[in-house]
């Protein structure tokens, strides 16, 4: 049976592709762009299975309008997917204060308000799912990402915290994670103005690397979208879907690591703990 799913971040990228595919499919979806024009082929081609909405997810107001709107015309969505967001590249005190403030508003904040808008109409209809595009960033960090990092960790957090809340309710959450994938990530990255000093560093590393065309990419866009989707129509969804063998081995490698730390302090974990 068809489904509705309302995306964000849909001019392009893992958003566009979702799109294409759920439109060839059959299903009805509700696409957020911030250029207008941005789906005009898909919108052709898939008529009124297809609406698309130019919306700027930092605007709190316009983005809870949009979410009901959706809702109250279309009757269900079975899928909310919060995809919106984009990376910005450079060490920490080189960053300015405005781009991390915007950076946080797109890929953090505006993630929290779509889940906090669409929850009271998943409760009123008795239940759906939630899909929150991370990356493998949400789960490691690399030198030169620290806020895009803080976003991805931040919206982690806070899908850890919901999923306990709304699972009462019938509601899933979905948090996926890819690794490097072979969108436009890369082109709409914004980058810091650069300090001589960070040159000859990890974080001057990974800029010329993506300067040069070396930094690896292994991740597919086509099947990392469609692995997404399956997850979301699966009848048990996993909680966390890390997409791609460089997101898996990084993640994997990052957990076990921390784990090892924490067990290593056993002892004085518990020697903090009240004598009575």
């Amino acid at each position: 049976m068809p489904k509705t799913w309302f995306i964000t971040g849909a001019s392009s990228g893992l958003g566009l592709e979702m799109t294409r595919q759920l439109l060839e499919r059959g299903d009805r979806v509700v696409a957020t762009v911030h250029r207008p024009g941005a789906l005009a082929e898909l919108q052709g081609e898939a008529g009124s299975n297809l609406r698309m909405v130019q919306l700027d997810v930092t605007d709190t107001p316009a983005l809870r309008q949009t979410l009901a709107d959706a809702f109250a015309e279309l009757g269900r969505i079975d899928v909310v997917v919060s995809n919106a967001g984009y990376g910005l590249l450079g060490a920490a005190e080189e960053l300015a204060d405005a781009d991390i403030e915007q950076l946080i508003a797109t890929n953090l904040l505006a993630s929290m308000h779509i889940v906090r808008a669409a929850l009271p109409h998943l409760r009123g209809q008795g239940g759906g799912r939630i899909v929150q595009v991370s990356s493998e960033g949400g789960q490691i960090a690399y030198p030169g990402l620290s806020a895009y990092h803080a976003t991805k960790w931040g919206i982690e957090g806070f899908m850890e915290a919901v999923a306990l809340e709304v699972a009462p309710f019938n509601i899933q959450c979905i948090i996926a994670e890819p690794g490097p994938t072979a969108t436009n990530f890369g082109r709409s990255l914004v980058m810091a103005p650069p300090l001589a000093a960070y040159d000859a560093t990890p974080v001057g590393a990974v800029r010329q690397s993506i300067a040069d065309g070396s930094f690896v990419i292994k991740g597919d866009a086509a099947r990392t979208a469609a692995a997404i989707l399956a997850a979301a129509d699966a009848a048990d969804p996993p909680f966390r879907l890390t997409l791609g063998s460089t997101a898996f081995q990084s993640v994997s490698a990052a957990l076990e690591q921390r784990l090892a730390g924490l067990r290593g302090q056993r002892e004085t974990a518990f020697s903090a703990d009240r004598p009575d």
